[in-house]
């Protein structure tokens, strides 16, 4: 399922108005009647809804729909929020065509009538501003926002809850609505996918309005579903050895950070790799070696328990190296890093390993072989000298751009976790919940991730794979026997089995 922004939805409509032929009319009333039927399971008719229209499409929409709730006898009061004269267009035609019907509708003028009605509704539907807000929220706008956020009605926003912005923000003078259920026309928008945006929209249903799929040809931003997962994810075949499923090397662990390339090994292990070798500084080789049994430990050169610099192995033989997990911050772990970005085997740089990348990052563009970050929002900030309020409120943006400067598949971690291609084609993940935000989280996934990458048709798959199950994981841990405060990283390679088994029996059953 795509996901656009705001320019990228106008282009649709244009594209299919003009290229096409489809009158904005139709798409308008296609839009109130898919609306319609999304809805009405929500809806009971001995309740009173508000429909709060405004003047662009977004109100429009909210015409037919309007229309049609009052066809099937729902107890419907239309509320014009501008004045009659300001409405144009396509939402004229339908405005017109409400009336011609003896429908009444209900003017909002100076406002004291729809305070004095709003007590009385037990369903608010917000379709006032849509995706053409650009900016700060004008009156009367910020004054009906403001009394249907202090109302205790249901509110179903469309498109998006008015006051948002299609790609993320809003003016923080005037709360967007606070929606229970945020009916999304035809593709969710960028902003439902960022954070404080994303408090607002409440569940997010998408609503399928008929645009053809080559009104979005030039939109590469993609969710990575359920069904993406069922097709792409492998199992083994009956003549498969360990090495047909990756020859895999962790580098980390150090002084008092000895469990997290423990972790990487484990859910590197649980999630299909052949052979995993765990590189660790010999001071902690006796404490981590028979921690995972399957695991080939070696010791190398270190110094004070930090590795002193020295790679005593030949990288060349490795089909995956992970780097980072539990690796500090010494000048000995930093040429470690400096080392492996020369190999020619495909590379994950996490934890540390990204705290010494961003005085390396140029060398990323002389690399051949694919090279994985897997950055949460801080690490992002130090890589690229931004601050992580700049990350989290545009994190497509620099995520791709960053992922095209540098060559790069990019992981950008947090709630929907976007994965961008080098080309800049983007993934996101809606698995996932509160719980991974704890110690140890980030090197399940590492391992994770350089199990998927060498026994996947394709690198972005493999992340996108590894990205959705580890949040799975922790979503059944949750459904089950946990809550949010109690699971560990280890609980979640516990799980690894359980979901890849539901995958996996499905897939094959």
């Amino acid at each position: 399922m795509r996901i656009v922004s705001g320019e990228e939805m106008y282009e649709a409509d244009r594209f299919a108005m003009e290229e096409i032929g489809i009158a904005g009319a139709m798409l308008m009333e296609n839009a109130g009647k898919s609306l319609f039927e999304a809805m009405k399971s929500k809806l009971r008719k001995n309740e009173r809804i508000a429909l709060l229209i405004g003047t662009g499409n977004n109100g429009g929409d909210g015409v037919v729909l309007g229309r049609y709730l009052k066809e099937l006898g729902f107890d419907v009061d239309l509320w014009l929020i501008p004045p009659q004269s300001k409405v144009k267009g396509d939402a004229k035609i339908h405005l017109d065509i409400y009336q011609n019907l003896t429908y009444k509708w209900k003017a909002y003028e100076d406002g004291k009538a729809f305070v004095d009605s709003l007590p009385q509704y037990n369903v608010i539907i917000d379709c006032l501003l849509g995706i053409g807000l650009a900016g700060a929220v004008r009156s009367p706008y910020d004054k009906v926002i403001r009394q249907v956020n202090s109302s205790s009605a249901m509110v179903l926003s469309v498109d998006l809850p008015s006051g948002l912005q299609a790609n993320g923000g809003y003016d923080e003078k005037c709360d967007p609505i606070r929606a229970d259920f945020t009916y999304t026309i035809q593709c969710p928008k960028i902003g439902a996918f960022l954070y404080p945006d994303a408090d607002f929209y409440g569940e997010l249903v998408v609503v399928n309005i008929g645009l053809p799929q080559a009104a979005f040809s030039s939109c590469d931003r993609m969710i990575w579903e359920k069904s993406d997962v069922h097709r792409t994810l492998s199992n083994r075949s009956a003549s498969s050895h360990k090495g047909s499923h990756g020859k895999g090397l962790v580098i980390g662990g150090s002084r008092g950070m000895v469990g997290a390339p423990i972790m990487t090994a484990k859910a590197a292990y649980r999630s299909g790799a052949g052979l995993i070798q765990a590189s660790v500084p010999e001071e902690i080789l006796s404490v981590t070696a028979g921690s995972v049994v399957e695991t080939i430990f070696q010791g190398w050169p270190s110094n004070s328990g930090f590795f002193s610099g020295e790679v005593s192995e030949d990288l060349a033989s490795f089909d995956g190296i992970a780097v980072g997990p539990g690796l500090g911050r010494k000048s000995g772990c930093k040429q470690i890093v400096e080392t492996t970005l020369t190999t020619d085997s495909l590379l994950i740089l996490d934890a540390d390993a990204l705290y010494h990348l961003s005085e390396l990052k140029e060398r990323l563009k002389t690399r051949k072989a694919p090279t994985v970050l897997t950055p949460h929002p801080g690490e992002m900030a130090r890589l690229t000298g931004l601050s992580i309020k700049e990350v989290q409120s545009k994190r497509f943006e620099i995520s791709r751009a960053f992922a095209k400067e540098f060559g790069v598949y990019l992981v950008l971690k947090g709630p929907y976790t976007i994965v961008t291609a080098p080309d800049g084609s983007q993934f996101v993940n809606t698995t996932g919940n509160p719980a991974l935000a704890k110690g140890g989280s980030g090197d399940v996934l590492t391992g994770m991730i350089l199990a998927f990458v060498m026994h996947s048709r394709s690198i972005q798959e493999g992340i996108s794979n590894a990205v959705y199950l580890h949040g799975q994981s922790a979503d059944t841990l949750v459904q089950t026997a946990h809550s949010t405060l109690d699971v560990l990283a280890t609980d979640v390679i516990a799980t690894i089995p359980t979901v890849l088994h539901s995958f996996l029996k499905q897939h094959h059953g």
